[in-house]
């Protein structure tokens, strides 16, 4: 009786194995080349001022030094109040900015709101021509008294116009609704919210990232009266303008800039500004991808 044959590796196996092989290479190799800036920023940041200058930023610091983070944690209550800040204004302005930018969407997209192309060219005419920075800075501080207070860190960029646009869905979903008997209020909080989680979690997290790196209203609607209320961001601007005029001083009186850590300052400040965010974002990562996954139109 023959033997049976033996069994050879299937070609098509073969072939799949080398493709997973080079596909793992070549998304180590982007990961690595994606990662190398945020390397170099840490590593910068435990460098010397003088190995900076001479030898320019290096995977791995030649000396490691912490005269970054020592000035800036010289005064640890304001940084630490300076976070509180930006952490208030990032939750707060997200908040708000996604319930009043998902309503205006709501009613712009309903075909029953008589005036709705006029309110959307209004929307988004603005968005292309402005007034002039004079002309809002000098509104805004009159008329809506943003000038040191938190609301000067939250209304200016409540709202996007484009951010309209993402966050539309189709009017055949409201008048299915209706003909059922719901109300605005019922259509918006049980059809339009939960369609829209994708939406509202990629919104919601432009949201958060533009209120978290703002330091641009700070510097308009903040002065010095008011140091308890600056974001991190301008807290942290001020505290590298301060130090550059430091090492200009010095160059002019004959002492060494590199006494002042400038240049590894700038990439603290980025670690201590980023770090929150790079830390707390794999945590939500699972609910931003949720919310993508449940608007999607299942076959």
């Amino acid at each position: 009786m023959a033997g049976k044959p033996k069994n050879k590796k299937s070609p098509a196996g073969a072939d799949r194995r080398l493709f997973d092989a080079l596909s793992y290479v070549i998304l180590f190799v982007l990961s690595f080349l994606c990662a190398l800036p945020f390397l170099l920023v840490i590593s910068g940041s435990f460098s010397q001022q003088t190995d900076i200058l001479m030898h320019g930023y290096r995977l791995f610091p030649e000396k490691v030094s912490l005269d970054a983070y020592k000035m800036l944690f010289k005064i640890p209550e304001e940084l630490l109040r300076a976070y509180g800040v930006t952490i208030f204004v990032t939750v707060t302005g997200t908040f708000f900015g996604l319930w009043f930018t998902s309503m205006a969407a709501y009613v712009i997209a309903s075909k029953d709101f008589r005036y709705r192309y006029q309110v959307s060219f209004f929307f988004y005419f603005t968005s292309i021509f402005g007034g002039g920075l004079v002309p809002w800075y000098v509104f805004n501080t009159k008329y809506l008294h943003f000038h040191n207070n938190l609301i000067a860190l939250i209304l200016p960029i409540l709202v996007n116009e484009t951010y309209l646009l993402i966050l539309n869905i189709p009017d055949s979903l409201y008048e299915s609704a209706r003909l059922d008997g719901a109300g605005d209020f019922t259509i918006y909080w049980r059809i339009v919210m939960p369609l829209t989680k994708s939406g509202l979690a990629t919104v919601g997290l432009f949201i958060a990232l533009a209120y978290w790196n703002d330091w641009y209203n700070a510097m308009l609607y903040m002065d010095e009266g008011s140091r308890n209320l600056y974001p991190l961001q301008y807290f942290l601007n001020n505290i590298l303008t301060k130090a550059q005029a430091m090492n200009a001083a010095a160059a002019r009186s004959g002492i060494p800039a590199s006494d002042v850590p400038s240049e590894p300052m700038k990439l603290a400040m980025t670690v201590v500004a980023t770090g929150p965010i790079v830390l707390l974002y794999p945590f939500l990562q699972k609910f931003f991808v949720k919310g993508v996954t449940i608007g999607a139109v299942k076959g």
